[in-house]
């Protein structure tokens, strides 16, 4: 979730033929980012000695959470950036980079130690689903969503603190969790989707792109980790 927008004209106020590349160009930019992140995943699950990697990175779980934290910061303050383009996109590969690196532990789990080989792709489909339901409501009413930040970021710290809680003590936050975090994953596309039609800057469709992004990776995190519950 972005809170910071640019000091170019907002995309409400621009002619509508700026409006319209403004939107195509997020767009765009989200797409890639996925296909990316796609790419990335499955060359990275095809390293010899992977299985390693995801040892290491399930004991040191909690570290890899504030390295992700640490990255993913510094990742959309880059794409934030108003003064230099390049430095926008380096912030949205680093962010997808990363995001395909946290990934990586649950999704050897499910392609290699599960029997049941479409849990991937299903919960891929359902993401794009709801993704593309949602974004479509969004653009369809043209409603504004910005009274969501605040209340995200409150259940975003609230979230965050519980997951830091389990790995310290060990407990499961089970699917109730799982659903609610879908469930604040869903908010965050209507608040993003509607900061793209409302609130951005003409020349903010990078830093759109990853807070798009950031939103659909939450969705498809959750939602993978139902579908693999609903497997075992």
């Amino acid at each position: 979730m972005s809170y910071g927008y640019s000091d170019a004209m907002a995309v409400a106020q621009a002619h509508a033929d700026v409006r319209a590349t403004f939107i195509r160009r997020t767009y765009g930019h989200l797409a890639g980012a996925i296909l990316a992140f796609v790419a990335l995943e499955a060359v990275l699950l095809q390293i010899p000695g992977v299985e390693n990697v995801v040892v290491g990175m399930s004991r040191l779980w909690i570290g890899v959470l504030a390295a992700w934290m640490v990255i993913s910061w510094l990742a959309r303050t880059w794409a934030s950036s108003a003064k230099s383009i390049s430095m926008q996109y380096v912030g949205l590969a680093v962010y997808v980079v990363g995001q395909a690196v946290l990934f990586l532990p649950m999704l050897y789990y499910a392609a290699f130690l599960m029997e049941d080989k479409t849990v991937i792709p299903t919960a891929g489909i359902l993401t794009l689903g709801v993704f593309a339901g949602l974004t479509a409501a969004v653009f369809v009413t043209r409603k504004d969503f910005s009274y969501l930040g605040s209340i995200l970021s409150i259940a975003g710290f609230i979230a965050l603190g519980l997951i830091v809680a389990s790995c310290i003590f060990g407990f499961s936050l089970g699917l109730i969790f799982s659903f609610a975090m879908v469930a604040l994953a869903c908010a965050a596309i209507l608040y993003d989707t509607s900061n793209v039609l409302h609130h951005y800057g003409t020349d903010q469709y990078v830093a759109a792109s990853v807070e798009l992004f950031a939103s659909v990776a939450l969705l498809f995190w959750y939602v993978l980790r139902i579908a693999m519950a609903s497997r075992e």
